[in-house]
């Protein structure tokens, strides 16, 4: 028994819902930065005021990948569930996080927000791994970047187009412009009508099904089941490892306090004490008392013993989103400050340059998504790890470009550098989960799927807490820097790219 070859327009429908998706994520991305600036925020806090997104990805998507791999709706099936909840709920986040009144409301909404997109998003790489055969799974995925670049293009010229049509894109100090509300307002919209069309257009196979396909795939993934003795062992591993990890926490929180360094890092040192050290210590403990049947155990063992493609992809992800992270958050002060000389939120020149960005924004969403099925047809020439590698280090000279750029023409600035950065964000959409997808259990899709963000999470942690203090301390508070750092990272990733164990090349 294997999975059907879909036709165009079935693998159209079930990618259909990352329009809306990626509308809500973009919006988010090109705008938050700005509506953190307006409300008050110092260039040198914007990082920390965004923790709250990639911590809610790596505390959401790894749980609901778990709980979609064992749902089973007779009318909504595994994952669709999912998508629809996500979508209602970003919605709404969508229309109240432009009218934030203060800076902290604003920080609450980008965490309430973020953990709504996560629960739509998350299923949704699975759900092409469920319903497609390895052959097409690059199709897929490419799909699924193409929705995302046209939404993204879409969302991320808004503030532009309502301002052609007569809508204020400035306000008095402390007040978000309309040109923004009304982007989010029509966001939300499109968010919940694209979800409902994949919700409704499409199918998915039951679990009866998913255990065949399983059984007829010869993945290098053997499910035994494991005595007490091997859970006891484990535990004490996790235990110690546990301990060590929180002891670093502890001593680098202690050397943040002594030294006085800039709090953003506290973010590092409280995620190695939490999600490392405590989290390894509990699991430890209850493997340990036998107490190993439960999803806490289950997910912490299952990233233990994690596909080898997935670990070497782990850095490849790394290095990638960390470089985007650095994009997202320092793009508008970077533009604003380095090539309109202003870090005046209520002036014509920094809303001018902030919706260049949107344009720059725009513009490699529309790169990545007039490329997105042309990747597919050069690793199927070369091979899928050669194609990302070059996507990348595109997407890497791309950003360390904006660093030379005096003239800000539009090709200059809204079109030369986006070039390689859509070309690299087609690929990082794409085939790092077309190469993950084929090393992975059907039972287990949702949860590793979940896992991998990971690897996108951790580096926005990091980018997070290290960017604003290397702002501050080495580059004299010009934000521009961690762009060009960024671009560096997505060189090396490509690199790293190159060692990947990817089997399939087309």
């Amino acid at each position: 028994m294997e999975k059907r070859t879909l036709g165009f327009w079935e693998i159209w429908n079930m990618s259909f819902g990352f329009l809306g998706i990626q509308m809500g994520f973009a919006l988010q991305n090109a705008n938050v930065s700005r509506i953190f600036q307006t409300l008050g925020a110092e260039i040198e806090d914007i990082p920390i005021l965004w923790v709250a997104a990639p911590l809610t990805g790596l505390i959401i998507q790894p749980i609901i990948g778990y709980f979609s791999d064992r749902t089973w709706h007779p009318k909504l099936g595994r994952r669709r569930p999912y998508f629809l909840v996500g979508a209602i709920l970003a919605s709404l986040a969508l229309f109240i996080m432009p009218n934030s009144p203060v800076l902290w409301f604003a920080a609450g909404m980008l965490w309430i927000m973020d953990a709504s997109i996560n629960v739509s998003m998350e299923p949704f790489r699975a759900f092409v791994g469920d319903n497609l055969p390895d052959h097409q799974t690059t199709k897929g995925f490419a799909m699924q970047s193409f929705f995302i670049g046209i939404g993204a293009y879409v969302a991320s010229k808004l503030p532009n187009i309502l301002t052609y049509y007569g809508v204020a894109n400035t306000a008095p100090e402390g007040v978000i412009p309309d040109s923004v509300k009304y982007s989010f307002y029509i966001g939300g919209a499109v968010f919940l009508l694209a979800v409902l069309w994949t919700v409704i257009k499409s199918k998915e196979y039951s679990p009866e099904e998913m255990e065949a396909f399983e059984k007829m795939e010869s993945k290098d993934f053997v499910v035994e089941e494991k005595p007490q003795s091997w859970f006891s062992s484990n535990g004490k591993t996790h235990v110690r490892n546990g301990i060590i990890v929180l002891l670093i926490g502890l001593l680098s929180t202690y050397l943040i306090y002594k030294y006085d360094l800039k709090k953003d890092l506290y973010v590092l040192t409280l995620g190695l004490l939490s999600f490392g050290g405590l989290s390894l210590i509990v699991s430890g403990l209850m493997q340990k008392s036998g107490n190993h049947k439960n999803g806490f155990v289950a997910i912490m063992n299952d990233f233990q013993n994690m596909p080898t493609v997935m670990k070497q992809l782990a850095w490849v992800q790394f290095f990638s989103w960390f470089a985007l992270f650095s994009m997202w958050i320092y793009m508008t002060p970077a533009v604003t400050e380095h090539i309109y000389n202003t870090v005046d939120a209520t002036s014509e020149a920094y809303n001018n340059g902030a919706n260049r960005v949107n344009n720059m924004f725009a513009n490699y969403n529309i790169i990545a998504a007039a490329v997105a099925f042309l990747l597919p047809l050069l690793a199927k020439r070369t091979s899928r790890k050669f194609t990302h590698f070059l996507a990348l280090v595109a997407g890497g000279l791309g950003l360390m470009s904006i660093y030379f750029i005096s003239n800000p023409t539009a090709i200059n600035l809204e079109w030369l550098p986006m070039i390689g950065v859509g070309i690299a964000w087609a690929s990082i959409l794409s085939i790092p989960y077309a190469m993950l997808s084929g090393a992975l259990p059907a039972s287990k899709m949702g949860y590793y799927m979940g896992v991998f963000n990971f690897f996108i999470v951790i580096p926005q942690l990091v980018a997070a807490s290290i960017l604003g203090f290397m702002v501050s301390k080495f580059f004299n508070n010009e934000p521009v820097y961690a762009l060009f750092v960024g671009g560096v990272s997505m060189i090396f990733a490509g690199l790293l790219t190159l060692r990947v164990n990817d089997k399939i090349s087309k």
